[in-house]
C-alpha cells in the first residue's frame, strides 16, 4: 500500500525522543531489574530457556518440544509520517523473534494515543503499517491493547516458535568467530535530523522497515548460533552485553563498519540523541577505543530502531566486522 502523507502533522514533535533513542539508558534499566529474575518453576512442561539473565532479545520457554519466544517493543514516533511509524515500530518488534532464530506467528498492537491532541485517522495508519508489515511477515495480529497517554506511543507483544536445539542467543559466542551486521549504522543521527528539521530520509526508512527474517534464516543455515539485534544501545552497547554474556571480547575492524548515507554528515552537524550519548558513556569503561575519533565513537553507539542483526558467524551477503576473541581486559576493541 501507498503510505497516506500526514503533511500538517509532524507526529515527532508529539514525543521528548523517538524510536528506540527514547529507551531507559542500559546502565539504569539494568539497575533497576538487578535481582528480579525470578526462579524457573520446577513443575510442569514450560522450562525457561532463555530469560532475565544475558539481557537477551527475548524471553523463551520450552513447550512439548517448541521453543516459544516472546518480546514486547514499543516507542514514541520516531518518523513523521504514521503509516511508516507503524511498519517501523512492527518490523523492530518482530527482530527481537529474529534476533532470537525464531519465526512470529502471533502479535499483538500496543497503543498509547492523547486523544484530545491527535486525531484518530493518524492512529488509524499507525496500525495499518503495523499490519501491513505483521502480514509481510507472516505473522498474526490478534487485537491488542491502547491507553490514553499525553505521548503517541506504538509497537507490538509478539510471539514466535523456533527449534530450541537451534536458537540465537547472546551468551553462546566463542572466540574465532567473525562477526557479521546485517543493516549499516546510523538510523539514529538521521531520525534525529528529521524530528529537528522535518527531512525525510527515504533510504532509512527502508532500512527500518525491512524485515530481519532473510538475515536470521541465512545465520541458522550457516549454522549460527549466537546473535542479537542492534537497536536502541547501539552497537557498542548490544556488543557489549553479548561480550559479557559469552565471557568473550568482541574486536571491531572500525573501517569494516558499513553507515548509511549522510550519518557521519548528520553528526557532524550535531544531529546526536542523548540516547545515543548515554550510551556511549555506559560502554565507555568496557571499551577501548583505540584511535577511533570521536564521530566514529558516537556512531558505533548510535541509537538504532529497527537495525539489523549482528550474528557471531558469516552471513552471506553480510560484511564481517570483526571477530570475538579470548576474553580480556575489555568487552570490546576498536581497531
Amino acid at each position: 500500500m501507498t503510505p497516506t502523507r500526514q503533511a500538517t502533522v509532524r507526529l515527532t514533535q508529539f514525543a521528548h525522543g523517538g524510536g528506540c533513542a527514547c529507551k531507559i539508558p542500559p546502565g539504569e534499566l539494568e539497575d533497576v531489574v538487578a535481582g528480579l529474575g525470578a526462579p524457573s518453576p520446577t513443575a510442569g512442561d514450560t522450562p525457561l530457556l532463555v530469560g532475565l539473565a544475558t539481557g537477551d532479545d527475548a524471553a523463551v520457554v520450552e513447550h512439548r518440544g517448541t521453543a516459544v519466544v516472546c518480546t514486547a517493543d514499543f516507542f514514541t514516533p520516531v518518523v513523521d509520517d504514521p503509516y511508516d511509524w507503524g511498519r517501523i515500530a512492527a518490523a523492530n518488534a518482530l527482530s527481537d523473534v529474529y534476533a532470537m532464530g525464531g519465526r512470529p506467528v502471533l502479535a499483538v498492537n500496543l497503543l498509547a494515543w492523547p486523544r484530545d491532541r491527535l486525531p484518530f485517522d493518524l492512529a488509524r495508519e499507525v496500525l495499518r503499517g503495523g499490519l501491513d508489515v505483521a502480514t509481510e511477515a507472516g505473522c498474526h495480529v490478534g487485537g491488542g491493547h491502547s491507553v490514553d497517554d499525553p505521548e503517541p506511543k506504538y509497537g507490538m507483544a509478539v510471539t514466535g516458535i523456533a527449534d530450541p536445539r537451534r536458537l540465537l542467543r547472546n551468551d553462546t559466542g566463542r572466540p574465532g568467530l567473525p562477526l557479521s551486521l546485517t543493516k549499516p549504522l546510523g538510523l539514529g543521527v538521521l531520525n534525529n535530523r528529521h524530528k529537528a528539521t522535518g527531512e525525510r530520509f527515504d533510504h532509512a526508512v527502508a532500512t527500518m522497515v525491512a524485515l530481519n527474517r532473510e538475515a536470521s534464516e541465512a545465520a541458522l543455515a550457516a549454522g549460527a548460533d549466537c546473535a542479537t539485534d542492534i537497536t536502541g544501545f547501539g552497537l557498542l552497547g548490544h556488543l557489549h552485553k553479548l561480550a559479557r554474556a559469552s565471557g568473550v571480547t568482541a574486536v571491531i575492524d572500525t573501517a569494516a563498519v558499513p553507515y548509511l548515507d549522510g550519518a557521519r554528515e548528520a553528526v557532524r552537524d550535531g544531529y546526536v540523541s542523548g540516547g545515543t550519548r548515554r550510551n556511549l558513556e555506559w560502554v565507555a569503561p568496557h571499551t577501548d577505543f583505540g584511535a577511533a575519533d570521536e564521530g566514529t565513537r558516537l556512531l558505533l553507539a548510535d541509537a538504532q530502531t529497527s537495525g539489523g542483526l549482528l550474528v557471531a558467524g558469516e552471513v552471506p551477503g553480510a560484511p564481517v566486522v570483526g571477530e570475538l576473541v579470548p576474553r580480556g581486559t575489555h568487552s570490546v576493541v576498536l581497531r
